[in-house]
């Protein structure tokens, strides 16, 4: 998808223009561009008409990377933001991989700002560069006295649009280290005025989503899945659906995972499915509850951690809290969470004419479906292509370690004769009943305090499913046989905490696990700022300067963290609500960015709690985009809220038992009164914002509860733990 069409028509064949200017970086890191935009995968091409399309090499859910990364080349180019657009790379990990990922390419993390600040920049500078160099040999000038400002070259005596160079810097070598501009020339980073590329399109129905495509004499095709996890299909009986209008044929998926249903439209492939006869093989499938499952997870908080986390002296730790003049502990519990997207999971899978595969999707880590489909097929990797289109939202979910909803398409075609595409469409019902979950966990915490109020000792538990062992990504994420997504935001906070003690037991699945927007922060923040606000409060001391007396030092952690946490408190007046109003704050670190908030509500938890004002402060680095940075921060308070207000997913023998969004509800637009973003100044290169807005909401929101009812709600979600919410 790109904002303005007509910018792409010069990469079309015989609508091409006559010269392009590509500009990228090769594998080696070196920048290099050519004529010819067969030879080289570009961050920014420029064509002979002056259009200039920004490749966007991560995928586009909601967060904004396709503004961010945009918003880069132009501004090292010199162009206005309408005079830029943009399209979506394609897979080549060789050329477009995530550098803080390794060898693959895809968008998590909250990395693509960080990842690819600098790439963007120096190609986009590259490309000044260029044009420059070709508009001062036609001119007979030195190209220093050039400039480039709205795709206008100028200098003391010549103008002219930058289009009329392209051909002759596209002869031109790149530069090996252009010169970026200096934040005193920026116009356009940092610019709150700024506005999102998509907007326009995503308003008036032009934006192309993953839901959207739809190509000439596709079928769609739904799967019939077991409703316990790991069951297999033994056989099908579709005797049933063979008097639905549109119903074309079933067949058990050559994995034996569930029973693929094809059909002329979506409608059908429903009532198709439904009139399926399937008998499932359950004898290796889950069949526990999730009462059992919360059991195995308090066992193993009781019992000695596998792990020691930190290599702690745990004796001499669990010594110095019994012999603490207070100690101040807590057991919490989390449940198992959906990530619920708008969009349901889907994509379309077609055969190329020289017998290649083509998949359209909203696609987060294209590496993996890229070689998954090719062994399927049994294609070398370039003969399948990956289409990269909008999805409406993820949250994490469409970053399957396995591709799993890509493999179920191309296992379904794979059952054709591949000469009709196929369009996989999940159900809403689909996705929270046979999807993948973030894990279930919990923790176990004791902290002791001297006569001062000082902490003496720390000793922290955690138990639950493993996200990263057993897929892809275990090589760099577990070490020593800890899962640091497990515990990340524990051992390694900006927290200078004596006497500390960290501990992790893996339990078994219960599910697919997978990680979820913020991944383990999402209950590691919760703890970590709910057990600091029970210590300050036997402590004697305010919150906030608790929290600060552990954030002295001049290291960088402890300095931005104590800064948006100081920031929040003078925006938030804490200390200070208004009449009728309790505050709860947190702060937490999280992929790279430091998020600050303060929660008030008023009203009680037995009579019902309204949250009246969420004020956030967030230091992200440098703010490229500020109104994408404010709305991040504002959906993922939203979403840290909404989930731990209410939400779980359950399994009675197996099998979840939430099935839309009237038992598993979103947040409500009314569910928060206000949201207040206050964005740290900062020269430090940029850091994450889709994720560590969620962290620090759903604490903020606890200990308001406290200050307001003496009630720590230690166990998820609220309303099922004695919160009424008005």
């Amino acid at each position: 998808m790109t904002v303005n069409t007509s910018r792409r028509s010069f990469l079309r064949g015989a609508a091409a223009a006559s010269a392009v200017l590509v500009v990228g970086i090769r594998p080696d890191g070196a920048l290099a561009a050519a004529g010819n935009p067969s030879m080289l995968t570009p961050f920014v091409q420029v064509g002979a008409d002056g259009s200039v399309t920004a490749i966007i090499k991560h995928f586009e859910m909601g967060q904004g990377p396709s503004t961010g990364l945009t918003t880069l080349i132009a501004e090292e180019m010199g162009l206005s933001m309408d005079q830029i657009g943009y399209d979506f790379a394609p897979s080549n990990p060789q050329v477009y991989n995530n550098t803080l990922f390794g060898p693959m390419q895809g968008t998590g993390g909250s990395t693509a700002m960080a990842n690819s600040y600098l790439q963007y920049r120096q190609a986009g500078a590259a490309a000044r560069e260029m044009l420059l160099q070709a508009a001062a040999d036609a001119w007979s000038v030195d190209a220093s006295t050039l400039r480039i400002e709205d795709g206008i070259i100028s200098g003391p005596a010549n103008a002219a649009p930058l289009g009329q160079f392209v051909e002759a810097a596209a002869a031109l070598d790149a530069p090996a280290e252009p010169r970026l501009k200096d934040p005193s020339e920026f116009r356009l980073i940092g610019n709150p005025d700024v506005r999102r590329l998509d907007s326009a399109a995503k308003g008036n129905g032009t934006a192309m989503f993953a839901m959207d495509i739809r190509r000439p004499n596709q079928m769609v095709a739904m799967i019939a899945r077991p409703e316990q996890q790991r069951a297999t299909a033994v056989s099908v009986d579709a005797s049933g659906a063979e008097g639905t209008k549109g119903f074309i044929s079933a067949a058990i998926l050559p994995n034996k995972a569930g029973v693929a249903v094809f059909a002329e439209n979506t409608w059908a492939a429903m009532q198709a499915r439904d009139a399926l006869s399937i008998e499932w093989d359950t004898s290796n499938a889950e069949t526990r509850s999730s009462d059992q499952i919360e059991a195995d997870i308090r066992a193993a908080l009781e019992a000695e951690p596998t792990y020691n986390v930190n290599n702690a002296d745990v004796p001499a730790v669990q010594a110095a809290i019994d012999g603490a003049d207070t100690v101040v502990e807590e057991t919490f519990y989390f449940p198992l969470l959906a990530h619920a997207p708008m969009e349901p999971l889907n994509c379309t899978i077609e055969q190329t004419e020289d017998g290649g595969i083509l998949l359209h999707d909203g696609c987060q880590i294209p590496t993996i479906p890229h070689g998954a489909i090719a062994q399927i097929f049994d294609l070398p990797f370039e003969k399948v292509q990956i289409k990269t289109v909008l999805a409406g939202g993820s949250f994490g979910r469409r970053a399957t370690p396995s591709a799993d909803y890509q493999v179920e398409a191309a296992l379904a075609f794979s059952l054709t004769d591949r000469s009709r595409p196929v369009h996989l469409v999940w159900s809403r019902e689909d996705d929270l009943r046979s999807g993948y979950y973030r894990p279930a966990f919990g923790h176990k915490v004791r902290v002791g305090l001297d006569g001062s109020g000082n902490i003496v000792g720390w000793e922290h538990r955690v138990a639950g499913q493993s996200i990263m062992k057993g897929t892809p990504f275990e090589s760099f994420a577990v070490h020593d046989g800890v899962d640091h997504s497990s515990i990340e935001g524990t051992s390694d906070s900006p927290y200078q905490i004596p006497g500390g003690a960290f501990g992790l037991t893996d339990t078994e699945k219960a599910t697919s696990t997978l990680w979820w927007r913020a991944v383990g922060h999402t209950h590691t923040a919760y703890v970590m700022e709910v057990m600091m606000d029970m210590a300050a409060t036997a402590a004697g001391i305010d919150p906030v300067e608790f929290r600060l007396a552990y954030l002295s030092g001049d290291g960088a952690d402890q300095t931005r963290k104590a800064g948006v946490l100081k920031l929040v408190a003078e925006k938030a007046n804490w200390g200070n609500p208004a009449e009728g109003r309790s505050q709860g704050i947190a702060v937490h670190k999280s992929f790279g960015s430091y998020v600050a908030e303060v929660v008030e509500i008023s009203g009680n938890a037995e009579d019902g709690i309204r949250i009246e004002k969420v004020t956030c402060a967030v230091d992200c680095g440098v703010a490229v985009n500020p109104d994408v940075i404010k709305a991040q921060m504002e959906g993922g308070i939203g979403y840290g809220i909404g989930h731990n207000m209410r939400d779980k997913i359950t399994l009675t023998d197996g099998v979840v038992d939430q099935f839309n969004f009237p038992d598993y509800e979103p947040l409500r637009i009314s569910d928060i009164g206000e949201i207040e973003v206050h964005i740290v100044p900062s020269a430090e290169a940029p850091t994450g914002v889709g994720e560590p807005g969620t962290p620090p909401a759903a604490p903020a929101l606890a200990n308001a509860i406290a200050a307001a009812s003496d009630l720590r709600v230690a166990a998820l979600p609220m309303e099922d733990n004695g919160v009424f919410f008005a």
